[in-house]
C-alpha cells in the first residue's frame, strides 16, 4: 500500500532554479571505458539538498524532500557509491531494486520488493521502456551503488503514468539500488590457439565477436577452445552462468542465434538445460572467459534438427562467460 513520506513542505521554487542550470554530461549508452566514466560531471549536487534518503542499501528506502518538486530535465545524483562492476553499456545485465516517490506530495508509490534475490538479470535497457529519463543515472554508476533521480516529464512514459496512476507530467522521484551488474564482455588474457581448419573469431570494440567459418569438412568430435582466460571461478555443472554467445551453422556459415542480436545477455542453466556439448565446453571454464565450442551433431540436435537448425548440423559457439548467477532467495 502507498504511504506518506514524512515531507517538508517549502514550496520547491529554489529546486527549479539550482536544477535549470543542470547539463548532463555524463558518459552516454554504447559501451564507455569505465575508466572514461565520471559520474560527478553528470550528477546534480543540489538534489542531495533537496531530497533526503535514508535506511540501509538493501531495503527499502526513506526520503524527506522538499515539495512541491518540479524539475525541469531529469537529474541525478548518488547517494552511495558501490565499488563492484561498473555500467559501461545499459545492454550489459543487471538487477536493481527501485522505489518511485511523487514529487508533487512526497507520497511513496511503488517499489519492487527488495528480496535480496539477484537472480533473474535482464539487459539494464528495459528499465528505459518506461523510465527513459534513468539512462543518465544509471551510465556509468557501479554495482552496490544507491542512486536518486529525478525524472521530469519526459523521464516516465505516458504509458508508464497511465499503467502506475502517476500524474500525467509531474515530477517523479527514483531510489535506485543497483544490485547486481555484469560486463558485457570477457575480459582476461588473449589466449593463443593452434586453429588450423578451425573457425577464426574477431571481435568488435563491445567485444561482440565474429566468427569465420573455414572452407573445410566441421570436425567430428567436440573442440573446446579457450580464446580469452578470465581469472574467475571455474564453472560447474551445477552453476547458471550468465553469459552473452553467438552460434553459427558450419555449413551454412551462418548465424542462427545470438544473444548480442536478441539484446540481452542470458543465463544458462549446465545441467539439462542446455545441449550436451554446450555443457560439456563450459565446465571447467573460468567465469571472464571467451570460449569457442565446436559441437558435432551427436552432442548438438542430432539427426532431427530444431527449428532453424537442420539435421545433422554441426554447430559454433562463442560464449563469453560474465558471471555466475546467484541461486534465487528462499
Amino acid at each position: 500500500m502507498p504511504r506518506l513520506m514524512p515531507v517538508r513542505k517549502t514550496p520547491a521554487i529554489l529546486s527549479v532554479l539550482a536544477l535549470s542550470t543542470l547539463a548532463l554530461a555524463g558518459c552516454t549508452v554504447g559501451g564507455a571505458d569505465a575508466a572514461s566514466c565520471d559520474r560527478a560531471a553528470g550528477a546534480d549536487a543540489s538534489l542531495a539538498d533537496l531530497i533526503q534518503v535514508t535506511g540501509e542499501v538493501d531495503a527499502v528506502p526513506s526520503v524527506d524532500m522538499y515539495t512541491p518538486l518540479e524539475v525541469p530535465s531529469d537529474a541525478y545524483v548518488d547517494v552511495e557509491e558501490g565499488d563492484g562492476e561498473v555500467i559501461t553499456s545499459l545492454d550489459q545485465a543487471g538487477v536493481l531494486d527501485m522505489t518511485l516517490f511523487d514529487g508533487e506530495t512526497g507520497e511513496q508509490l511503488i517499489g519492487t520488493a527488495y528480496s535480496g534475490d539477484t537472480s533473474g538479470a535482464a539487459a539494464l535497457s528495459q528499465w528505459l521502456q518506461q523510465f527513459p529519463g534513468l539512462e543518465s543515472a544509471l551510465q556509468c554508476a557501479s554495482e552496490g551503488s544507491r542512486i536518486v533521480a529525478a525524472l521530469g516529464a519526459d523521464g516516465v512514459t505516458e504509458e508508464a503514468r497511465t499503467g502506475y496512476g502517476f500524474s500525467e507530467d509531474g515530477t517523479i522521484v527514483a531510489v535506485v539500488d543497483v544490485r547486481k551488474v555484469y560486463p558485457e564482455a570477457a575480459s582476461g588474457t588473449l589466449q593463443y590457439n593452434d586453429g588450423f581448419g578451425l573457425p577464426s573469431v574477431v571481435r568488435d570494440v563491445d567485444g561482440r565477436p565474429g566468427i569465420v567459418v573455414p572452407d573445410t569438412a566441421a570436425p567430428d568430435d567436440l573442440v573446446v577452445q579457450t580464446l580469452i582466460e578470465g581469472d574467475g571461478e571455474e564453472l560447474t555443472i551445477d552453476d547458471t552462468p550468465m553469459v552473452q554467445y553467438t552460434g553459427v551453422l558450419w555449413d551454412e556459415k551462418t548465424v542462427f542465434d545470438s544473444s548480442w542480436e536478441n539484446g540481452s545477455p542470458v543465463a544458462l542453466t549446465l545441467d539439462g538445460g542446455v545441449i550436451e556439448g554446450f555443457s560439456q565446453g563450459l565446465v571447467g571454464q573460468k567465469v571472464g572467459s571467451q570460449v569457442m565450442i565446436v559441437i558435432p551433431s551427436d552432442l548438438g540436435y542430432g539427426d532431427e534438427g530444431q527449428g532453424t537448425i537442420p539435421g545433422g548440423a554441426t554447430l559454433v559457439f562463442v560464449v563469453d562467460i560474465l558471471g555466475v548467477e546467484d541461486a534465487p532467495a528462499q
